[in-house]
């Protein structure tokens, strides 16, 4: 007998609804897990800061998603001035409505250094949800107080924190008036684009990036309908898709992409909270035993130099710790 097309869409319901609940089970997995490691964590970082260089050498074993983004002046301060990273789930710790576990926070502590003048730096990301489907992380720009002539971000940083500044205090679009850049906005677009001629940006554009404009209040209406959505599922009822009535909207959320000095920014925070961070003693361990078989290798070459009078050595590129770090 074959199957009809309602019955075809019906299963992708409760596919659907199964994906949902894996979702459910995931978001819990990470909120008891953060409850029962959160105090092991503080008593980690109490040891980790009698180890010397314990961070930068973290630093300098960082996962690709994080290493393809630090510049050779950008190592000059995560590997030489870094103190210490801390990470918490702060809609755990203080709930709200509409809250989720994967939203995190991440502290960077600074020893004084030639480029900032800041000693912490700390940026939030809020897991939110949008009507139209979208789900991942939002954020706000972290400006840096840059010493004279040091800013790593070439003043982009500031300009987009000036910019969204600027987006928060304009009056909100109606209906379908289609949003206009603000004069900051178009400032950043016309950089971004003379930046784009110059190559790699600093690590340090990371703080600015913001991703989809999804508030608090458009969050707490998704995950409302979301939830009528199930409710629906699980009693065999039929969900309708409901299309994107208006093209303006998307077109303003191209236009906000484009803006963002630091895309990848969602990549880059997961990439710290979920691996970097709970990782950190592999990646401390993986630094030592980088820095003992460079040893060897230095010795091998030393015999190697004299047994072979004036044979040139093969040397190793390795990352350099600034900070006095053994390599």
């Amino acid at each position: 007998m074959a199957v009809t097309a309602e019955e075809i869409f019906a299963t992708y319901d409760l596919l659907g609804e199964i994906e949902a609940q894996f979702d459910d089970v995931e978001t819990e997995i990470i909120r008891h897990q953060y409850n029962l490691s959160k105090d092991l964590y503080v008593k980690r970082a109490e040891i980790v800061s009698k180890i010397e260089h314990f961070w930068p050498l973290v630093f300098e074993q960082a996962p690709q998603d994080i290493d393809e983004f630090i510049q050779p002046t950008d190592a000059q301060i995560l590997l030489g001035s870094i103190k210490s990273i801390d990470v918490k789930r702060f809609e755990i710790d203080t709930p709200v409505e509409g809250g989720d576990p994967r939203s995190v926070s991440i502290r960077f502590d600074f020893e004084e250094n030639d480029y900032f003048e800041d000693k912490v730096l700390e940026k939030k990301f809020w897991w939110r949800h949008r009507k139209d489907g979208f789900v991942g992380y939002v954020s706000e720009p972290v400006d840096i107080k840059w010493k004279a002539g040091k800013d790593l971000t070439n003043g982009l940083l500031s300009l987009a924190k000036a910019a969204w500044e600027e987006e928060m205090a304009a009056p909100k679009k109606e209906g379908k008036e289609k949003k206009e850049l603000t004069p900051k906005q178009k400032e950043l677009q016309e950089k971004l684009e003379a930046e784009a001629a110059t190559g790699a940006e600093s690590f340090f554009c990371f703080f600015g990036f913001i991703g989809e404009r999804v508030s608090a209040e458009e969050n707490i209406e998704a995950l409302k309908k979301e939830a009528e959505e199930r409710k629906k599922r699980q009693a065999g009822e039929k969900v309708e898709d409901e299309e994107m009535n208006e093209d303006e909207d998307e077109e303003d959320w191209e236009d906000e992409d484009d803006l963002d000095i630091f895309p990848q920014g969602d990549t880059v925070a997961m990439a710290i909270a979920d691996d970097l961070w709970p990782n950190a003693l592999k990646y401390f361990q993986q630094a030592q035993e980088s820095d003992d078989l460079s040893d060897d290798e230095d010795d091998e070459s030393e015999d190697d130099e004299e047994e072979d009078g004036d044979k040139p050595s093969k040397s190793k590129k390795h990352k350099a710790c600034a900070h006095g770090c053994a390599h």
